[in-house]
């Protein structure tokens, strides 16, 4: 009996030292965080500003709307 385990908790420890699946995710996670912070380091002031252009336009264009009673 004593000797079953001992196999079993062999067999059972080779196979999780050998399993690698759960390295492998966590390491793309990390390339994934990485480049998405370099997009946004590269990106940041002009993303920013294209944003905020982007959202006055479009609360200019509402306004306008309102004020010429445009619309449905």
């Amino acid at each position: 009996m004593l000797i079953k385990f001992f196999e079993f908790s062999k067999n059972a420890i080779r196979s999780f030292k050998n399993d690698e699946r759960g390295v492998t995710a966590i390491e793309y996670a990390i390339i994934g965080v990485a480049i998405s912070a370099i997009i946004l380091l590269m990106f940041n002031g002009t993303l920013q500003q294209a944003l905020i252009d982007a959202i006055g336009t479009i609360s200019a264009n509402i306004t306008s709307a309102n004020d010429t009673g445009g619309g449905a």
